[in-house]
């Protein structure tokens, strides 16, 4: 897929480094990125969404990694140019700046594996295009929406930010390779230049941090129905749920996660939850 105005050496950069402390115990022993989201890990979404922009291959497209790295290493293969950081994350500028070597002198886009986003009448990556329509390749560009209070901390121009940004290379070469986030090293400074726009996205948008909005945006997911993977075994009640993997549902199951391998024994009833394994749960 190409547009007008598009650069003709754009890459992406997908960040899928983080630990996700707030989904615990979800993300004990599964990275964020690779928590799924209606049966899909969320990594794979981010992957589509820049493939479905004509970003495809280690030339093109990176994805970092740090913690449980080596599932996410795994998990990517050769889809990817791979940058594991050691020791702690970089954070979302710092693991830009990792990737200068390779980024090399290209305008970058770059997207949080952790943000669902979901536009029924647009398949993803065009859905996320009017980012890139008629760039300068000068200025910061960030994809959001509509705040409920435009003046709230944390709002660019009255809107949130919904998990993908197009960088300058004039930008990213003078990042440095320390822990520093994007918010603060480039967009802020940025806007205060007057050199930050905002393109609004039309769908929805969840950033699946904390077990509510995971739970939300598998719900969207699942389109108010049962999503249930082939593999699943169901013998109980699955309604307005997502069911993953070689799951086993024999009890009642409604508005709720069910993940790959998880059980719900007869005679449980599940209520927005997210159930892992033979009885974790994490409510919401």
């Amino acid at each position: 897929m190409t547009g007008a105005g598009w650069p003709a050496d754009l890459c992406a950069v997908v960040l899928a480094a983080g630990e996700g402390t707030r989904l615990r115990p979800l993300t004990e022993r599964v990275p964020k990125a690779l928590c799924p989201v209606g049966n899909v890990p969320l990594l794979d979404r981010a992957l589509e969404r820049v493939a479905g922009l004509g970003l495809r291959s280690p030339a093109r497209v990176a994805v970092n990694a740090c913690y449980l790295a080596d599932q996410v290493v795994a998990h990517v293969g050769d889809r990817a140019h791979l940058s594991v950081e050691p020791g702690d994350p970089l954070g979302t500028a710092g693991g830009v700046a990792n990737l200068r070597d390779w980024i090399d002198g290209r305008p970058v886009l770059v997207g949080n594996a952790d943000a669902y986003l979901a536009d029924p009448a647009t398949a993803p990556g065009p859905d996320v295009a009017a980012l890139l329509d008629g760039w300068d390749r000068d200025s910061v560009r960030l994809l959001g929406q509509p705040a409920a209070d435009p003046d709230a901390p944390g709002t660019f121009a009255g809107h949130c930010f919904t998990g993908f940004s197009l960088l300058p290379w004039r930008l990213v070469r003078d990042l440095p390779v320390v822990f520093s986030d994007l918010v603060r090293a480039v967009w802020r400074p940025a806007e205060a230049a007057g050199a930050l726009d905002v393109v609004p996205y039309p769908g929805t948008f969840y950033d699946t941090g904390t077990p509510a909005d995971y739970l939300a945006a598998n719900l969207h997911a699942a389109a108010g129905g049962a999503l249930v993977d082939g593999s699943a075994t169901v013998t109980g009640s699955c309604v307005e749920s997502v069911v993953g993997a070689h799951a086993r549902v024999d009890g009642d199951v409604r508005r709720s996660v069910i993940w790959p391998g998880a059980t719900v024994r007869d005679g449980e009833r599940l209520r927005n939850v997210i159930r892992f394994g033979d009885d974790g749960t994490v409510r919401v």
